[in-house]
């Protein structure tokens, strides 16, 4: 009897496939009336012992006939029946067979049933299998995509579908291309193309995989792929497992964000640029635009008040957008339904998923919704910057267009990073602060400008240190001498911040004091030697272990100089202190090669003073170790740079100075040690204006005195000053002819004042004292001292000065 047409889904492992299993067919009366070879293998029975005969005499055993009976009465009922029941065998064993039973429907209206079974083991096993595939492509919740050897989609399960929300049969028939945007389809199809060529499976291999209807929703897919072939050998296509780790993607790029800001932020003292960094840390894994808004107090290193919430600065902003409605250094104002009041009222994040559900928050600012509606800006995080209880400002986070709204996780991750900015902030505010302070100190104790005197011409620069090292020593200062003389000082006490500043303090009002006695060079730079060493003793007596401030002061060196520019001659000593240039009229530059001497602090060892002649017009360059390091640390260029802009002598000084720092700093440079520079221009007296005079040491030496003194005054048209000179002269030259030996020499300058000196060979130091009513005499010096402005004396290795400066009168 004939097979009736039944289809039956195949495949190489369907146990009931046709050629594979055993089939019998059974009449309406349950007669078998058809019987396969295949039965014969599996049961024994030939074809000749079967058809005629009832199944259930045959097939079932009496024990088993119930369970029997039962199945037909469900097969009849549904149409058709598939389960496991025992059979006989021939030789009379159990056999268990899996069957799948179908009523069929012969033309004329006959019913049959066409049975197929197969070792029970084989159906379970397939059924198994089947299982698996099904619940691969129906409940796995790992995705699974098979592509065809043209690279186009056959198939796709139910958690692909489920993950990208495009329906499970959108992609079949159609290649990467089509279905994900281009800079990850791209990827993908080569992907597959590889494993279809070389065979080669890959294996957790992580790409972003978004699709075309939604661009901006991210997702990170970890892909293993592996090649489908049949037994032989035909390549089938390419099965991949697709599993979806954007949200472990997004925990590591959070924590490799943290990771880097905590490298990026803070890696200067300055506000701003601290501020900066957390701005480009920011827009780096987080968000599209980053601002970060401080309080005005913060920015200038000052503590903000509690309580305070405006007005903000705006102090950084990334990337750079000239279409943001304030730039840096912009006043931002604070809108009382903005997020960021209320972040600072607070003081919490505001999480904006979608601004477009809350547009109140910037409708009082039209400017504001239209720049941020053309930004494509929909989402915010403002987060406030709090150090130590102090509310800093508020870093606002945008993400605009084809990004995906912030998230909480996204909150979290923006506190931890505003929270870390915050004490780099608060620490750069601080230094601020500090910095702000010791420059403060330092410019009160620094000549406000150089002075136009007598002697020299002068000029100079004086450039804090930027930056972590803080505000230095170096000092400078001119001071006008007896005599229409001159002193030029530079000093550099090592070390930066207040200690520095203030030991410089120190030992500039003690070099002030030395120079008005009048000391020569290399006396002033050892007791100033002297001076540092007391310093440094005081210091270590109460450093209570701490020896920075120690090693500040022992640290310092000093460069002295004096210029007399009635006879040219200038004398110079220093002490560790980078060597002065001279330039003469001729253009000739020159370095001078005075004995260096030991830095102040060492104590015991000798200076040496050094003397020269300068032309009219010289100039005189002295400066801190601070110029010639700026630049690439290369001293010798640094040199040859500096020589170059003193040539010619004759520019202008303010220009010369400016030309240096031009040359030696590079532009927008921050040094990192100050810098002080001054640049002196030399003046000679016209012999017309000076008058000496050498007197006998005899008792009409004063009377000679005030002759000579009122012929010189008259010939120079200063008469007015005739009487209360040669009253001065005359108490002078009685003191020397009194107390000294020798002769005595009266000299007269005119300048800006009128100075009178009479010089002798005596070390005595003459001193003003009260004359009692009964003293005859005593009361010279005193009327010396109120009839001019200033006098004093100064000593010599031959002996003394005493001089006096008198006011010229009016023009």
């Amino acid at each position: 009897m004939g097979t009736p047409s039944v289809h039956f889904s195949e495949s190489p492992e369907d146990p009931f496939a046709l050629g594979r299993g055993a089939s019998a067919v059974l009449d309406d009366q349950g007669t078998v009336v058809g019987w396969s070879t295949r039965a014969q293998e599996l049961l024994g029975y030939p074809a000749k012992e079967v058809i005629g005969r009832a199944w259930q005499d045959l097939l079932v055993d009496t024990r088993d006939l119930p369970v029997a009976r039962s199945v037909v009465l469900d097969a009849t009922k549904a149409g058709g029946w598939f389960g496991v029941l025992p059979v006989r065998h021939r030789d009379g064993h159990r056999v268990e067979m899996g069957f799948r039973a179908r009523a069929v429907t012969r033309e004329g209206g006959g019913q049959e049933w066409l049975l197929v079974g197969a070792p029970a083991a084989a159906v379970i096993a397939w059924q198994r299998d089947r299982a698996l595939l099904d619940g691969l492509y129906r409940r796995s919740p790992i995705g699974l995509v098979t592509y065809g050897p043209d690279t186009r989609v056959i198939r796709v399960n139910r958690a692909v579908e489920k993950a990208s929300g495009v329906p499970a049969e959108a992609p079949v028939g159609h290649r990467p291309s089509e279905f994900m945007v281009d800079e990850d389809a791209t990827p993908a199809e080569e992907r597959v193309r590889h494993v279809l060529e070389t065979g080669e499976p890959l294996i957790f291999t992580e790409q972003s995989a978004r699709a075309r209807h939604e661009p901006g929703r991210e997702r990170i897919v970890s892909v293993s792929a592996f090649r489908m072939e049949d037994p032989s050998g035909r390549v089938l296509g390419v099965a991949e497992t697709i599993e979806d780790v954007t949200d472990r993607h997004r925990a590591q790029r959070r924590l490799a964000l943290l990771n880097e800001a905590s490298a990026r932020i803070g890696t200067s003292l300055d506000v701003t640029q601290t501020a900066r960094e957390l701005t480009e840390a920011a827009v780096h894994g987080l968000a599209d635009y980053c601002t970060v808004d401080l309080l005005k107090p913060v920015t200038l290193g000052d503590e903000p008040a509690p309580g305070t919430t405006g007005p903000l600065l705006r102090a950084a902003l990334s990337p750079a957008e000239h279409r943001v409605p304030f730039r840096e250094g912009d006043v931002v104002p604070l809108l009382s339904e903005s997020p960021q009041a209320r972040c600072l009222a607070e003081r919490r994040p505001i999480l904006e998923g979608q601004l477009s559900l809350r547009p109140e928050w910037y409708a009082t600012d039209r400017r504001r919704i239209e720049i941020a509606m053309g930004l494509g800006v929909h989402s915010l995080i403002a987060v406030p910057l709090i150090a130590r209880g102090l509310v800093l400002g508020v870093v606002s986070l945008w993400r605009s267009r084809n990004s995906e709204p912030f998230e909480d996780d996204d909150v979290a991750v923006a506190q931890e990073l505003s929270s870390r900015a915050a004490v780099c902030i608060d620490n750069a505010r601080r230094f601020t602060q500090q910095q702000s302070a010791a420059l403060t100190l330092q410019r009160s104790l620094l000549p406000s400008a150089a002075s136009d005197l007598p002697a020299v011409e002068a000029a100079c620069r004086y450039l804090p240190a930027s930056g972590e090292p803080g505000i230095g020593g170096d000092w400078f200062d001119v001071i006008p001498l007896s005599g229409a003389r001159v002193a030029l000082v530079v000093g550099d006490v090592v070390g930066h911040g207040i200690h520095a500043a203030a030991s410089m303090g120190r030992l500039r009002a003690a070099a002030r004091t030395l120079a008005s006695l009048d000391l020569e060079p290399d006396e002033v730079v050892a007791r100033l030697d002297d001076l540092v060493s007391l310093l440094a003793a005081e210091l270590e007596a109460n450093a209570d272990g701490n020896g920075s401030a120690i090693e500040q002061v022992l640290g310092a060196t000093c460069l002295y100089a004096v210029y007399d520019p009635v006879s040219q001659r200038c004398s110079l000593a220093r002490a560790g202190h980078p060597a002065p240039l001279v330039s003469t009229p001729d253009g000739e530059v020159t370095v001078l090669d005075l004995p260096a001497g030991p830095p102040l602090g060492l104590g015991g060892l000798p200076f040496e003073t050094y003397d020269l002649e300068l032309p009219e017009g010289s100039l005189l360059t002295l400066y801190t170790n601070g110029l010639l390091e700026a630049r690439n640390g290369d001293v010798d260029a640094a040199l040859e740079t500096l020589r170059a802009c003193l040539t010619p002598a004759t520019e202008p000084l303010d220009h010369t100075c400016q030309a240096v720092v031009d040359a030696l700093l590079p532009k927008d440079h921050h040094p990192t040690d100050d810098i002080a520079l001054l640049i002196a221009r030399t003046r000679v007296l016209r012999p017309q204006n000076v008058a000496s005079w050498q007197l006998p040491l005899e008792a009409t030496a004063a009377a000679r005195a005030r002759e000579l003194i009122t012929a010189q005054l008259t010939e120079w048209g200063l008469t007015e000053l005739g009487f209360t000179t040669e009253l001065v002269a005359s108490e002078l030259v009685t003191n020397a002819y009194r107390y000294a030996a020798g002769p005595v020499t009266l000299r007269l300058i005119r300048t800006h004042c009128l100075i009178c000196e009479v010089s002798d060979t005596s070390h005595t130091s003459p001193h003003l004292r009260r004359a009692l009513s009964t003293d005859e005499g005593g009361r010279g010096l005193f009327l010396v001292a109120q009839l001019t402005e200033r006098w004093g004396t100064r000593y010599t290795h031959d002996g003394k000065t005493v001089w006096t400066e008198q006011p010229l009168p009016p023009a």
